[in-house]
């Protein structure tokens, strides 16, 4: 998935159909005297669906269509004969989608499961003809009920993407060259801060077949809860994430440091993503002799609560180490 591919924000407008009208049709046929009301129901109007389709990763196919109106309810017509139903309008959407009110801002609805409905606007019913309204004292109705108008709303989609592991660290810290590494992901890779500028996912292939799902977002730097950099953009991303793999470059001025304005970032955005569980990584590592690693390991022991591991994605070292641990908290 490229950068500009990826699209996880967009707003539309969406127009349910109206419901038929009813019918208010008298029977006349020869030799058939006061033959009586038979007029037929009006169809229902089409609804606006969202559908979960596990192959889209990116909201792009939304992206220059704003507009989606269903079709309206035909009429009732006479032999009770009922009007079409409205055709219904299909949205697929990628899992993770959370579908807002444009005007309230509240959420109606998320899609996390492939194949998952839900309908945004519903078709107004259609009306009920003359044959329903007959009786002793009124045996030849001449009135039907009109369709009930139609829903429009104006919708917000926001994708958060559902991946295994999430990728959490400072601009420059190794995460897109992890990810390069781990898997067939193609990330940009330059020497420069903000180098990743939309999220990444890639599948990691561990033994006997089996994967799991890795996403590297922009990096967050202090104040990303109150919008500074790429800002809060971008963190609800990593709300879906099973577990939050943070990465701190060795050469920090201050590792614990970093970790802890991170872990704040995180808390300030959303509280309970310091509810999911987690592991550190010193990327890097390549650079450290053994007694650096060892200075620092201690270090780690003592302020640290979380496990941690020293990683190097360029020297490829204690990678396997990684994977064998994620699959491990993943499983458990």
């Amino acid at each position: 998935m490229t950068e500009g591919n990826f699209v996880d924000y967009v707003k539309m407008h969406v127009s349910s159909g109206n419901g038929g009208k009813g019918s208010a049709h008298l029977h006349r046929e020869k030799y058939i005297q006061k033959g009586g009301p038979d007029g037929g129901d009006g169809g229902r109007g089409g609804h606006i669906i969202l559908r979960g389709n596990s192959n889209l990763w990116t909201l792009i196919h939304l992206k220059f269509k704003r507009h989606f109106k269903a079709g309206h309810g035909a009429h009732g017509s006479s032999g009770r004969s009922t009007g079409a139903d409205g055709e219904d309008i299909y949205i697929d959407v990628p899992l993770g989608t959370v579908v807002r009110d444009s005007e309230t801002d509240a959420v109606l609805f998320e899609i996390t499961e492939d194949g998952e409905e839900k309908i945004v606007v519903e078709g107004g019913m259609g009306g009920r003809g003359n044959w329903h309204f007959k009786s002793s004292v009124n045996q030849t109705p001449r009135y039907a009920q009109p369709g009930m108008p139609l829903e429009e709303k104006d919708i917000t989609l926001e994708l958060k993407i559902l991946a295994d592991v999430g990728l959490v660290g400072f601009p420059n810290a190794g995460k897109s060259t992890l990810l390069s590494v781990l898997t067939s992901a193609k990330p940009k890779i330059a020497d420069y801060e903000f180098t990743t500028l939309k999220p990444n996912l890639g599948i990691v292939e561990y033994r006997d077949f089996q994967s799991f799902v890795m996403a590297d977002i922009p990096g967050i730097i202090e104040g990303a809860a109150e919008g500074k950099g790429l800002g809060y953009y971008f963190l609800r991303h990593i709300e879906r994430n099973s577990i939050l793999l943070f990465l701190i470059p060795a050469d920090a001025k201050d590792i614990v440091e970093q970790y802890e304005i991170l872990e704040d970032e995180l808390r300030r955005y959303n509280p309970e993503m310091l509810d999911k569980e987690r592991l550190i990584c010193v990327s890097k590592s390549d650079m450290l002799d053994g007694e650096l690693k060892s200075e620092i390991a201690t270090i780690l022991d003592k302020d640290l609560k979380s496990e941690y591991l020293f990683i190097s994605s360029v020297a490829q070292q204690g990678l396997t180490e990684l994977k064998d641990k994620l699959w491990k908290m993943l499983n458990d």
